[in-house]
């Protein structure tokens, strides 16, 4: 077994191009509470662009290995087909890259801190792993999802000690529907593949012109929770457009041609970066403001 092959798996399965957006909600959040630049930042940063990706993809991808073997789309961006063989060593890897860093923050963080950091890692696993493995569990897969992407943020502000407001709860609010629409419609794409595997999700379960509409109905309601946000955030609630535009052409596909609904997937990966930006600016914008 080379371990140069295991790096280049674990590398693959952890999702490069989607680091971003585990680490920059945690960054953010911790930043524009505290206002400083100090090791916890950075360590916990760190933590959610690699290690943290590494358990929530390595995971993922071992245990759908049977299924990923018979999706034409996995590979790369979409999912590393991981070799059997390196199953153990990428469960291993996962948990002791992730193991110093959660110890740091453990012993800087305030104990309502522990909660949301044991949360967001339990949904780590168990989104993937038996014997929950809530990915196979419709509605509860997007949910789960979410909170992947939401719980980093959240964390950020736990650890940073933030007040809690509407605002602030709206963000949140409207962060967790993004997250259940994009894995909705990420989930379209594998209905045939995922019904031929026996797999569960919410589009085999709904079938995928109405996943496809409540993915829209959650970006929708998205852009409106952002309208109760001050100043400039308010003008984040625009950057929920790109993503309607992206996956309404597929309102209406049916189960047998789901699969087309790929290109609009891609076409999400790229609108995921330049809204990130815009999302950025806003933030400084705010930040100079206040």
């Amino acid at each position: 077994m080379s371990a140069a092959t295991i790096a280049r798996d674990v590398f693959v399965s952890s999702r490069p191009v989607s680091w971003i957006n585990t680490a920059f909600p945690f960054g953010a959040a911790y930043l524009l509470t505290t206002g400083t630049v100090d090791l916890t930042l950075i360590i916990g940063t760190l933590f959610f662009l690699v290690p943290y990706n590494i358990a929530m993809y390595g995971i993922n991808d071992v245990f759908d290995y049977e299924s990923d073997l018979r999706n034409p789309r996995k590979g790369g961006a979409h999912g590393a087909i991981l070799d059997r063989r390196h199953h153990r060593a990428i469960l291993w890897t996962a948990g002791l890259s992730c193991a110093p860093f959660v110890v740091y923050l453990l012993a800087v963080g305030p104990a309502a801190s522990w909660l949301v950091l044991a949360a967001s890692l339990f949904f780590v696993v168990f989104y993937s792993a038996p014997p929950l493995r809530l990915k196979e569990v419709p509605f509860a897969d997007s949910v789960t999802s979410s909170i992947h992407f939401v719980s980093p943020a959240a964390y950020g502000l736990v650890l940073a000690d933030a007040t809690w407001t509407l605002p602030l709860a709206a963000i949140l609010c409207a962060f967790f529907l993004w997250g259940i629409a994009s894995h909705a419609f990420g989930a379209v794409q594998d209905v045939v593949a995922d019904r031929e595997a026996d797999i569960s999700s919410i589009a085999t379960a709904r079938g995928a012109a109405w996943t496809v509409r409540f993915a829209l109905a959650c970006y929708a309601t998205a852009g409106l929770v952002m309208l109760a946000v001050p100043w400039p955030g308010v003008l984040a609630a625009v950057l929920a457009v790109p993503y309607i535009v992206a996956i309404w052409p597929y309102r209406a596909v049916a189960d047998a041609q789901a699969a087309s609904a790929t290109a609009g997937w891609r076409r999400f990966l790229w609108i995921n970066q330049a809204v990130g930006f815009a999302i950025t600016l806003l933030m400084i914008w705010w930040w100079l403001i206040r």
